[in-house]
């Protein structure tokens, strides 16, 4: 990617000589975007980065990250290391601290082992490079079973812009801004304000549709830094619909490679609700059934229990007729009107083959409206 280099080395914070501290650092200055955990007991890196964009005006020139510790739940002492990471980079390019976003992954509650970090930072910073965005996707892994990552390209008057990103996350992973560490570059001109309605747009329709566990993290953070080099003119109106289409189009790839990379998962079900009177009742109805304990026991059995999958599209507090309410597996319809369809045992048996599947829809119709609207809850159990 023109105008970015990256960085990943082993500094001893994890066990075995695995990368644990990337460095991605843009040229120039960048327009910078985040969301941030909503969980309320955030960890320090969570809370300088929100500043620094706060103070910079939604700029950056750097991220830098650790792996196998969060900085989480460790006082003031966390805040200052956060700090000390940040201005260690800063220093090496000579920018103002608030141009260094910080972020960090790994076990809860233990202080960071600076002199490591140190010195891991200023190993990283010595062998940045265009070509090393493998490296810094694996430097941000923790129990990941491997790094995730994706790209991608469009045009756009004439111009042709790029995407690349990355991602980490195996556990703690629930549908509630932002789920992960994703880290995105991309070399158009957009200005921070459109980029960050850009980016909470793509990620409401990907990462915040994704559930797991149930559990979000004290440490999530999606970062994406533009960095304007493709040359484009600045994008905005319809050119910046574009670009969020292909941002979203990215995030929803390392989404996916989440789900199938998730602790203990087995299957990644897509649940799409149709017939809603509204994309919230739809979110509403399709994150309950995500949700639900009883729907991912089934999953898990891989046993075609469809009255749980209604009995959880009930429970979502969104008026509905229970006589129009419709299941399909697939392909294969499972229940309609609100009772299972007549050919029980051979509808069972095709619908049993269905959920063995690694991947598969479960498609609820609420039968509300005429003009369907879709909501994607990928989950996975």
């Amino acid at each position: 990617m023109k105008g970015f280099r990256f960085a990943g080395v082993s500094a001893g914070i994890k066990s075995g000589g695995a990368k644990d501290v990337a460095v991605l650092v843009s040229e120039t200055a960048a327009s910078a975007a985040a969301v941030f955990t909503r969980n309320r007991v955030a960890a320090a890196p969570v809370k300088v980065s929100k500043g620094a964009l706060r103070r910079s005006g939604g700029k950056a020139r750097a991220v830098v990250v650790n792996s196998g510790n969060a900085n989480a739940c460790t006082g003031a002492r966390g805040m200052a290391d956060a700090r000390a990471m940040a201005a260690r980079v800063a220093g090496a390019l000579d920018v103002p601290r608030q141009n260094v976003i910080v972020s960090s992954t790994g076990v809860i509650g233990v202080p960071l082992p600076m002199d490591r970090v140190t010195a891991g930072i200023d190993g990283a910073m010595a062998e940045l490079s265009a070509r090393k965005f493998d490296d810094f996707s694996q430097a941000i892994l923790t129990t990941d079973k491997g790094p995730k990552t994706a790209s991608g390209r469009l045009t756009i008057d004439g111009t042709k812009i790029s995407l690349l990103g990355c991602t980490k996350g195996a556990g703690m992973i629930a549908p509630n801004m932002a789920t992960t560490l994703s880290f995105v570059v991309t070399d158009a001109q957009i200005a921070p304000a459109v980029l960050r309605e850009a980016l909470s747009a793509a990620t409401d329709a990907t990462f915040n549709a994704i559930t797991v566990d149930g559990d979000t993290s004290t440490n999530d953070m999606i970062l994406v830094m533009a960095n304007g080099t493709a040359g484009n003119r600045s994008l905005r109106g319809k050119s910046a619909r574009l670009f969020g289409e292909a941002l979203t189009e990215l995030l929803s790839e390392l989404a996916h490679a989440l789900m199938r990379d998730g602790e203990g998962v087995h299957h990644v079900v897509n649940v799409r609700v149709r017939g809603a009177r509204s994309t919230d009742a739809a979110r509403k109805v399709a994150r309950e059934i995500a949700n639900s304990s009883l729907v991912k026991t089934a999953i898990a059995g891989q046993g075609p229990n469809w009255g749980r999958i209604l009995a959880a599209a009930g429970n979502a507090g969104v008026p509905l007729d229970p006589e129009k309410l419709s299941l399909r597996l697939n392909d294969v319809l499972i229940a309609e009107h609100g009772v299972g369809v007549a050919d029980d045992d051979a509808t069972e048996t095709r619908a049993a083959a269905v959920m063995a599947e690694p991947s598969y829809d479960v498609i609820v119709d609420l039968g509300a409206s005429h003009e369907y609207v879709t909501i994607n809850a990928n989950y996975r159990t």
